[in-house]
């Protein structure tokens, strides 16, 4: 197999013959790293990324087309977009706060900024109880979601339901907390 061609290996993964994937990787595994790893600036990711790459073509159902360029090209426009994918992942990821963080800046607010402390305990308790309210299934839809970076086709899998089910939680329990949140701000 070492004297296949990319296209020729490619036709092959398509078949699903591992060794034409091994050879693939083979060939392009420390390009896509490198190209990984400057997208990412990390190693972890980096790593992650050539993994996602190498697993899309044995996956997906796109061709290679040499008619519209270099396999080259096209394997680093797979490897850019799992990139970004994974970047932007990342970014909800931070910006999201950890239920950790929210204890943990309790307890740095309580001995830094005591008069603070008190309106922050009240927003942490309106929002507990605006939580409280919610069903089951839709504080995992926000968990799943806000906390933990999930997409909604992603907590549709998971659970085994629709999309539109998983929409629809997700619509009910934000309509849920902003009435119950405009409820207790109302009452002030």
């Amino acid at each position: 197999m070492p004297t296949h061609s990319d296209s020729e290996l490619m036709r092959l993964i398509r078949m699903k013959h591992r060794e034409a994937l091994e050879l693939l990787y083979d060939r392009y595994a420390k390009l896509v790293y490198s190209f990984a790893r400057r997208a990412a600036g990390n190693e972890a990711l980096a790593r992650e990324i050539v993994q996602l790459v190498f697993t899309r073509l044995w996956t997906t159902r796109a061709e290679y087309d040499a008619a519209k360029g270099s396999f080259v090209n096209w394997l680093l426009t797979i490897t850019r977009n799992i990139a970004v994918d994974v970047m932007r992942r990342e970014r909800r990821h931070a910006a999201n706060v950890p239920m950790e963080w929210i204890e943990d800046s309790r307890e740095a607010a309580e001995s830094d900024h005591p008069e603070s402390e008190t309106v922050r305990r009240a927003e942490l308790s309106e929002v507990a109880a605006a939580a409280s309210r919610l069903t089951l299934p839709q504080r995992r839809v926000i968990e799943l979601l806000y906390w933990k970076g999930y997409t909604l086709q992603q907590i549709a899998e998971m659970g085994g339901e629709p999309v539109g089910t998983v929409k629809n939680r997700l619509h009910q329990a934000l309509k849920t907390l902003r009435r119950h949140l405009q409820g207790l701000r109302e009452e002030r």
